[in-house]
């Protein structure tokens, strides 16, 4: 059984968590002990640990055992929440960073078959390589989001955490549809970078166009399957990190209002955090940032998959000669907007489907300007 490889929860932690009270996160969360692996049939997420930091250069000892983030991430009060949550403990680093990203992946394969979330805390970021393997037997593409101020395309002399995608891109089974970066710093990333995400049909958002204004990220954490979240892409005086001091980066409140985005997407079902020293400083907002992620969860609207259209109003735009047909929620007053199945090409998707989108494009689109999420979609299928 894959889980055999887990380290349980620290009995140092398990004492702490007896003191805690009894309407806290601690005293309503299964966890592993040395002494009995909990029943997960009937859990909906599932929280885990990982010492890997062989991606950043740095040599792995095994002594990390995360207690510093549970005590803060379990000390806090849940919401008006209905989900069971589990910590499965920690994954220790193979003999070699591939073995790691073996059992990782095995795990997330394993607990998303079982219809469990897994969010995964700690180890370097790429560690999402490991997540979006686990979705190679399962038959679907994928979309990937990550919040990170570079593109982690490969470059010389670099270290694994910041070359990942380009293992995600090259590699086959390629089941990689889409990749969108929120918050990335253009002085970090070369022109020929930004150039290949423009070739690839990808998205990304800068720093300053995000903090601006938020909600644009909205449609594109609901379209998302895997979201992975660079520590490194938070100020420090936010963030705690002070090693590697980031002046700028988003601020706390918008960190925790992406990862809320990310949990009420029907669509997400993997969810990891990175590059962070588990201590008391920088632990804080990680706990703060799964809170906000389980909190979105706890409010999911079961809009995806796409339900009756006689729950949405349907609108018709033309540009030109062609149509674009929007769709908005009677519930949510969210939006979507339909990319065409062209039978005569090589569609990836294989049918007609519907991206997230906002108000302001259906109103970009009255103004005869094609949104550019939706071309870089229609472009992406006939990839």
């Amino acid at each position: 059984m894959v889980f055999d490889f887990l380290q349980p929860v620290s009995s140092n932690y398990l004492e702490f968590n007896e003191t805690l009270s009894s309407q806290t996160l601690g005293k309503k969360t299964l966890f592993h002990t040395e002494t009995n692996f909990p029943d997960i049939d009937n859990v909906n997420i599932a929280i885990i640990c990982v010492n890997e930091n062989r991606g950043r250069g740095i040599d792995n000892n095994n002594s990390n055992n995360f207690d510093a983030f549970r005590r803060k991430f379990y000390s806090l009060f849940p919401g008006n929440w209905n989900v069971s949550l589990v910590d499965l403990g920690n994954v220790i680093a193979g003999e070699t960073i591939e073995d790691t990203y073996f059992l990782v992946k095995t795990i997330n394969e394993d607990l998303l078959r079982k219809n469990i979330l897994p969010i995964i805390i700690g180890g370097t970021q790429d560690l999402t390589y490991a997540l979006y393997r686990a979705y190679d037997n399962l038959d679907q593409m994928v979309n990937l989001v990550a919040i990170d101020s570079k593109f982690d395309f490969e470059k010389e002399n670099v270290y694994l955490y910041e070359s990942y995608l380009t293992k995600i891109i090259v590699e086959e089974p390629n089941n990689l549809f889409n990749f969108s970066n929120i918050g990335y710093q253009t002085y970090y990333n070369s022109q020929e970078e930004i150039d290949l995400i423009e070739k690839l049909f990808f998205e990304a958002y800068r720093l300053g166009e995000v903090s601006n204004k938020i909600a644009i990220a909205e449609p594109v954490f609901r379209d998302a399957d895997i979201v992975s979240i660079d520590m490194n892409a938070v100020q420090s005086s936010f963030s705690g990190k002070l090693q590697e001091f980031n002046s700028n980066g988003f601020d706390g409140k918008e960190i925790c209002t992406l990862a809320r985005y990310s949990g009420i997407s029907d669509k997400v079902s993997s969810f990891g955090i990175f590059n962070f020293e588990p201590n008391d400083s920088e632990s804080l907002l990680v706990a703060q940032s799964v809170w906000y992620f389980i909190e979105g969860y706890c409010f999911r609207s079961k809009e995806y998959p796409f339900g009756s259209k006689e729950d949405y109003l349907k609108y018709i735009v033309l540009i030109d000669e062609d149509e674009l047909i929007f769709f908005k929620s009677n519930k949510t007053e969210r939006w979507w907007i339909e990319i065409p199945f062209l039978d005569n090409v090589n569609n990836k998707l294989k049918r007609n489907t519907l991206l997230p989108c906002t108000h302001d494009d259906y109103l970009l689109a009255c103004e005869q300007e094609v949104p550019n999420r939706w071309w870089k979609a229609y472009r992406r299928n006939l990839l």
